[in-house]
């Protein structure tokens, strides 16, 4: 039995990650475990057997060869460094109180995550449009044996990211890239989250057909995104907010857009502007 446990421990800290080269569908990629292993810098080149080369840079990899052409003011800020240095500490982790007028600690969204999503152990889970994974941090806290990667299209807040997990002992899987267009083959994720990023997509609906392509007939969805206020005031400031690249949906209007691109709606919850939504393939 302890010969046992030693090599499945020693087959599990030589997995990969395996996901599909950018350029080529059918092509894949193999990212190594150690890479995942943000107490020691991993650098270094990954490659398809097409030949397609991507780098490794402080275990931070990327899939993107250029920046975004266009972006809203709301994208660009995600790239700024002051933007991810305060992200999490200023505004992420007193947001819903903010938004939902009440008190709202991030432990009561903690919960609500884990509740939903229920991380397994040995199991594989994305979060998409990471910011600094904080999500990604609370899963792997909350079930240390379950696989995550985060993915964000700021290296920026990828590389805020990484510094958290580290401070954490969190090991993650970092990635940029697009989620419009994600790198992962079909029915590859146990679970998915997305929090806050939806609002900031220019094209939501592409997004989640990507999110319905790579998650398992069986996965859960936690999507945490906000809603269209009813109060006339907060409406004129969040039509303020659509110019700078932010859209807000009525609750039926977004559940018709997860209906849409192949999820239904298993829970849901809204306080103020803020609605959590666990979503399951349809």
């Amino acid at each position: 039995m302890i010969i046992a446990a030693f090599f499945a421990v020693q087959n599990k800290e030589n997995m990969s990650l395996e996901i599909r080269s950018p350029k080529y569908e059918r092509a894949s990629i193999s990212i190594p475990q150690e890479v995942s292993h943000l107490q020691k810098s991993f650098n270094g080149t990954i490659c398809s057997n097409k030949g397609d080369e991507y780098p490794i840079t402080n275990n931070i990899v990327d899939l993107l060869d250029v920046e975004p052409r266009s972006m809203t003011w709301a994208q660009s800020s995600n790239h700024w460094k002051v933007t991810a240095a305060l992200y999490e500490d200023i505004w992420r982790k007193r947001s819903l109180s903010i938004l939902t007028g009440e008190e709202f600690p991030i432990g009561k969204e903690q919960e609500l995550l884990i509740d939903w999503l229920h991380p397994e152990d040995g199991k594989l889970y994305l979060d998409i449009g990471c910011s600094t994974a904080l999500y990604s941090r609370l899963v792997k806290k909350a079930q240390p044996g379950a696989e995550v990667v985060a993915i964000d299209f700021s290296g920026q807040m990828l590389q805020e990211a990484r510094i958290k997990a580290e401070a954490d002992q969190t090991d993650l899987f970092l990635l940029r890239t697009d989620a419009r267009h994600l790198p992962f083959f079909g029915a590859t994720f146990d679970g998915l989250m997305m929090g806050g990023t939806l609002n900031e997509l220019t094209d939501p609906l592409k997004v989640l057909y990507e999110a319905r392509r790579v998650i398992k007939k069986e996965g859960a969805f936690f999507m945490m995104h906000l809603v269209k206020a009813e109060a006339w005031y907060a409406r004129l400031l969040q039509d303020s907010a659509g110019l700078g690249g932010l859209t807000f949906w009525e609750v039926d209007e977004s559940n018709q857009m997860f209906e849409r691109a192949g999820f239904t709606v298993a829970d849901q919850f809204t306080k103020g502007i803020v609605c959590f939504t666990k979503l399951m393939p349809a």
